[in-house]
């Protein structure tokens, strides 16, 4: 099955018209014929199986045969990751999380991040295209940047964890995950949290964690803590 994905088709459609830019896609790419099936989210749960009624380089139109709102998981994931310095390491994070499974992501400015400019156009599509490669119907929710005490200072009912390299009391995230439970991940830039933000963190009541022996690239980290939650979830 192929997916597409348009936030404009809504419960209730009957027919949808592609833009332009998917339309040429469907057409050139895909080479698409009348009579042909598709698959469409809206990125809010929601899978249409629709038949191709009008093939147009600009101007695909189907019919909607059938709708059916998928079940959402048990558990919220929500990891606040501090941006790397390379793009491209972030994008890796993005894409592969979204096919693990999670809900929720905010890059955190952090005082050893060192970059603080954040593309979030180009995120936005990096989790569009890895919902749609892994089969997914819920596009996860992309936040702004805000600074780390920003963060820490609003209110969460998940449990809380703080994932950092200093030398403290820690235990394993996995052996303090329980299923079904929603969670927030902190993960922090290539130079740890500062031990200002951990105590900060710690203050508000988030659980400190270590996600192994050895020492993680930020975006490794952040694999490993959302392939935590997901195995615990099994």
């Amino acid at each position: 099955m192929q997916l597409f994905y348009n936030p404009n088709i809504s419960e209730g459609n009957t027919t949808f018209s592609f833009d332009k830019d998917e339309s040429r896609h469907i057409v050139k790419v895909l080479r698409k014929k009348v009579g042909d099936q598709l698959h469409i989210t809206n990125g809010d749960g929601w899978l249409f199986e629709a038949e191709l009624t009008l093939v147009d380089t600009k101007h695909c139109t189907v019919k909607i045969l059938t709708q059916k709102l998928q079940a959402k998981r048990s558990f919220n994931l929500h990891l606040a990751v501090a941006p790397t310095k390379m793009n491209d390491r972030y994008e890796w994070f993005l894409e592969k999380a979204t096919e693990i499974g999670i809900e929720e992501i905010t890059p955190i400015i952090c005082d050893n991040s060192e970059r603080k400019v954040i593309k979030l156009e180009r995120f936005e599509k990096i989790l569009q295209s890895a919902m749609k490669q892994s089969l997914q119907c819920y596009l996860p929710k992309l936040n702004e940047p805000v600074s780390f005490k920003d963060f820490i200072d609003t209110s969460f009912s998940a449990t809380r964890f703080i994932a950092h390299c200093e030398n403290t009391d820690k235990k394993s995230l996995k052996s303090l995950l329980k299923p079904n439970n929603d969670t927030v991940i902190l993960i922090g830039p290539e130079g740890d949290f500062s031990v200002k933000e951990i105590k900060m963190a710690l203050a508000t009541d988030y659980i400190p964690v270590t996600l192994g022996s050895t020492r993680l690239r930020t975006e490794t980290a952040a694999i490993v803590a959302c392939h935590s939650v997901a195995l615990v979830n099994e």
